[in-house]
């Protein structure tokens, strides 16, 4: 049986007509009633009751209209979701995410995408290190990232979302918490909390704002990730210069200050060279929906409209 004889039945039982299902059919009428009589002895029952008036159903003709809708129904569904799987319409989406990226953009991401790309699920990765983002981008593991530039290796893309100001985190009771001007010059005294990671971006903003100051900082302690460092501040164990985005993290006895003279530090989207149909989607999607900070249309959004 193949899926043109369910197609032929169909029509004939739902126009009850041979000659109105092979107009629907655009086929002749001797040859769409030769398929049916093919389909009969293949099954080998009769599937309509044929007179010179009219044409109607048998019991074993209305099981297989079911099954035949059926099928039909799930042979088309099949055949959109190929068709939209290789717009980059439909898939599935694994994105990574560096330290409090997660808290800004994500909200973000994922209302963008369940307006617009509604058949694309996201599978988030949090709290990964632009490195660890890198790797899983060349080995396939994660199709996009929200890192910290630059990109470590070759065969990435990277998309500007954001400079992110370096702020400070200071303990409620820090004398530098009620002073109405703060400057990277006030820490020189003071021991900075850092991130513990060697390949930190921001650990290396830190360093060349306190430099461009005139002094090397003092780290006082390390922290695995932002929610322990933000930690480690609140107890009174130092101070920090931490993204803009890490006052998306509020913690009681932590005071944000804006610095006038801080370095920044930028946020950006990463994937792979030659992207996927699904990554070219997502981005052009992302691209319209207002993410990048140059909104500036490029080749690859071009390809995915």
């Amino acid at each position: 049986m193949e899926l043109r004889h369910l197609r032929y039945f169909a029509a004939v039982a739902e126009t009850c007509h041979f000659g109105r299902a092979a107009e629907r059919l655009h086929m002749a009428q001797p040859a769409l009633s030769q398929a049916i009589r093919q389909l009969e002895d293949e099954l080998g029952a009769t599937l309509l009751t044929r007179t010179t008036r009219q044409v109607s159903l048998t019991p074993a003709g209305e099981f297989l209209l079911t099954e035949a809708h059926r099928v039909l129904r799930a042979v088309d569904d099949s055949a959109t979701g190929v068709r939209r799987v290789a717009e980059g319409r439909k898939g599935l989406a694994r994105i990574g995410f560096t330290g409090t990226a997660a808290f800004t953009q994500l909200p973000v991401v994922a209302r963008t995408l369940q307006r617009d790309l509604p058949d694309v699920a996201l599978e988030v990765h949090a709290d990964l290190l632009t490195p660890a983002q890198c790797d899983g981008l060349r080995d396939g593991s994660l199709d996009l990232a929200v890192l910290r530039p630059p990109a470590t290796g070759e065969g990435i893309e990277v998309r500007t979302i954001e400079i992110e100001p370096l702020v400070l985190a200071v303990p409620a009771d820090h004398r530098l918490a009620a002073e109405p001007v703060v400057s990277v010059a006030d820490l020189r005294t003071e021991g900075l909390i850092l991130y513990s990671s060697s390949d930190s971006a921001v650990n290396d903003a830190v360093l060349r704002t306190c430099r461009d100051a005139g002094f090397t900082p003092r780290r006082e302690h390390s922290a695995p990730g932002t929610a322990v460092l933000v930690a480690l501040v609140a107890a009174g164990l130092g101070v920090a210069l931490v993204p803009g985005s890490v006052r998306a993290v509020p913690l009681a006895g932590v005071v944000f200050r804006d610095v006038a003279d801080a370095g920044s530090v930028e946020l950006a989207l990463a994937w792979r060279e030659e992207p996927s149909a699904l990554v070219r989607r997502v981005v052009a999607v992302l691209e319209e929906g207002g993410l990048f900070s140059d909104h500036t249309d490029d080749q690859l959004f071009e390809e995915a409209r």
